[in-house]
C-alpha cells in the first residue's frame, strides 16, 4: 500500500533525478568558475564527462578544466571578439576559435576524423571536454609533455605542436603568463577535487539519501 508520505518521497526523489540530469543540460555559465567542486555539482554531467576524457586519453581531469578555463571562462558559444574598423565599426573575427575550448574548424574536423566522434559540437561541453583532453594527449605524445605540466600543454594547444617544438611562444610574454595561470588553475583545480572527488562518485539515490 502506497501512502501519502510515500507518494511525497517518490516526487521528491524524481524531481532531484530529473534536476541532476537537465541542469547539466543547459549551456549556462556555471555559477563559480574557480571552483571545481562547485561546477561539477551544479552540473553533474560535466564530471561524467571530464571522468570519461581522463580515462580515455590519460590525461588529468584538473589540466583540461584548467585549459577550458583559459579560453572560454566556460561559456558554450564563446567567440575571440571582432577586430574595431575606424575604432568603431565591428571587422572581422581573429580566427574560427569557437566553443568551450575555443577550438578551429580545421582542429575540430581533424578531431571529428581520428576520435570517431562525428557529431561532435563545439558548443557541447562533453565534446568540449573529450577534445582538449585528446588534443593534451597528442601534445604528450608528441612532444613528451608531462601528464599534470599544464603549462606546456597550454602552450602547445596555443601554438600547435610543431610550433611548441620550435618554441615559437618565447617572445610572447602574454602568452607565457596565461600558460603560468593555466598551471596555477590546474593545481588549483586538482586540490580541489581532491577534496569533493568521494562525494562526486556517489550515485544519485546515494546522495539523495545523505541529505536526509
Amino acid at each position: 500500500m502506497v501512502t501519502s508520505v510515500m507518494r511525497k518521497e517518490l516526487r521528491v526523489m524524481v524531481v532531484a533525478c530529473v534536476s541532476m540530469i537537465f541542469s547539466g543540460c543547459i549551456a549556462t555559465q556555471p555559477n563559480d568558475i574557480d571552483n571545481i567542486c562547485s561546477m561539477f555539482g551544479e552540473k553533474r554531467n560535466w564530471y561524467n564527462s571530464a571522468q570519461s576524457a581522463e580515462k580515455r586519453w590519460g590525461i588529468p581531469i584538473a589540466v583540461n578544466m584548467a585549459v577550458i578555463y583559459q579560453e572560454s571562462s566556460f561559456k558554450a558559444r564563446a567567440k575571440p571578439e571582432r577586430s574595431k574598423i575606424l575604432w568603431v565599426l565591428p571587422g572581422r573575427r581573429p580566427s574560427s576559435a569557437y566553443g568551450y575550448a575555443q577550438a578551429l574548424d580545421s582542429t575540430w574536423d581533424d578531431y571529428k576524423k581520428i576520435s570517431g566522434n562525428k557529431r561532435a559540437s563545439r558548443s557541447n561541453f562533453n565534446d568540449a571536454i573529450d577534445f582538449v583532453s585528446w588534443y593534451n594527449s597528442n601534445s604528450r605524445r608528441i612532444n613528451k609533455i608531462a601528464s599534470f605540466d599544464a603549462k606546456n600543454f597550454y602552450l602547445a594547444y596555443h601554438e600547435g605542436n610543431t610550433g611548441f617544438a620550435r618554441q615559437s611562444y618565447r617572445d610572447k610574454g602574454w602568452l607565457i603568463n596565461a600558460a603560468d595561470r593555466v598551471q596555477l588553475n590546474a593545481e588549483r583545480f586538482n586540490s580541489q577535487l581532491k577534496s569533493c572527488e568521494n562525494k562526486l562518485n556517489k550515485g544519485w539515490f546515494r546522495r539523495l539519501l545523505s541529505h536526509k
